[in-house]
């Protein structure tokens, strides 16, 4: 069969997709991504195809900050978050998407919960579509007004928004915000650790001190900012902690000054090679490090930027497997006290556990992808 995904052109959104394309890979199907070309390095390593439309995440945030006068990542008010994923979006990608599509003749595309591209191609092609959400649901105050906006743009091309045929889920019951009804479309999907396309194993680690505490502090590919790190960093290298700090792709090591003494630094890297050894993680609560870090049981502490991540924050904190650390002026303070909160309560990384064995009972990717292709056959 031949599989298109259509991607945000963001790697918080892109990475969680790759487990299932390359299961549909793998079973001899021919698979493709449509996002930004910007993402050909990430794709060519894994033998999936590129359909390169639309420009990146700087222009679509730039233009939907133009006419809303909102910064849609850094304020994601639900006005702003729909003017950037379907307003800005769909007018800057959808032509180039269409004649991508057409051009590819998809017989099932997946958009990723966020994407409002995809869904337009599987309407003007009448191909079936399943939605793979990255995270608890997304509540309605956004997704509603996104549909909204999205309707127009569909109207604007004689099109009608069909509903996807699979609601594909990788968030585990005790994530999922309270009251949220499952839809009968959905899916369960394991989630995982992004991993490069030749995953390595556990890399060499340097011994620890007796008793040392090994922090894995990350604020994914785009949050990495040594303004709000360094206060963090000085915090929790008082606590005696050996840090490991991912530096995202906009980050260096010599930005930090002498709070990057005694600190590992590493480029981006595959999170599934950052969490080995670790003990718990401190991130900024993107959805693809929120559920790869709580795949392997370990605790969280979730210091939110922008985004989606305040919802990861709250449901993190409800579940016990970690603690939400909100705005504020006293967060490199709070960070430091929940990393040692953490490290002394053990009923944290209780909670972080049965999230993961919640997490590894759930039907793997290669599983998915033959139920879908069975379906669909």
């Amino acid at each position: 069969m031949r599989i298109l995904f259509s991607s945000t052109p963001a790697h918080g959104h892109l990475l969680p997709q790759l487990p299932l394309a390359r299961a549909f890979r793998d079973r001899g199907d021919q698979v493709a991504v449509m996002t930004a070309g910007l993402f050909a390095p990430v794709l060519a390593p894994e033998r999936i195809e590129l359909l390169p439309v639309g420009p990146g995440a700087d222009v679509l945030f730039a233009e939907s900050a133009r006419r809303t006068g909102v910064d849609a990542a850094a304020d994601p008010t639900p006005e702003a978050v729909a003017e950037f994923f379907a307003g800005t979006r769909i007018d800057l990608t959808a032509d180039d998407a269409m004649a991508a599509s057409r051009a590819f003749a998809p017989d099932l595309i997946v958009a990723e919960a966020m994407d409002f591209v995809g869904p337009l191609v599987a309407a003007a092609l009448e191909v079936p579509l399943a939605t793979l959400a990255f995270g608890p649901a997304i509540p309605a105050e956004f997704t509603d007004g996104i549909s909204r906006v999205a309707a127009v743009r569909y109207a604007d091309r004689g099109l009608t928004p069909v509903p996807a045929r699979w609601y594909l889920d990788p968030c585990p019951d005790l994530l999922q915000t309270p009251g949220w009804d499952a839809p009968q479309t959905r899916v369960l999907l394991r989630p995982e650790p992004h991993q490069g396309p030749d995953p390595i194993g556990a890399p060499a680690q340097a011994p620890r001190r007796s008793g040392q505490t090994r922090v894995l502090v990350t604020f994914g590919t785009h949050f990495s900012d040594p303004a709000v790190l360094i206060p963090i960093l000085t915090e929790l290298r008082a606590t005696g902690a050996e840090l490991v700090v991912t530096l995202g792709l906009t980050a260096q090591a010599e930005d930090f000054g002498a709070a990057g003494d005694g600190v590992t630094f590493t480029d981006f890297a595959p999170l599934a090679e950052l969490l080995h050894d670790v003990d718990l993680v401190v991130t900024h609560g993107g959805a693809g490090t929120t559920l790869g870090s709580l795949a392997r049981g370990l605790p969280l502490v979730v210091v939110p930027q922008g985004a989606d991540q305040f919802l990861q924050a709250t449901v993190v904190g409800a579940s016990g497997a970690g603690i939400a650390v909100q705005p504020g002026p006293d967060v490199p303070q709070a960070v430091a006290k929940a990393v040692a909160t953490l490290h002394a309560d053990t009923a944290y990384a209780g909670a972080a556990r049965a999230v993961a064995q919640q997490i590894a009972a759930m039907p793997s990717p290669a599983e998915v992808a033959t139920r879908l292709a069975n379906t669909l056959h």
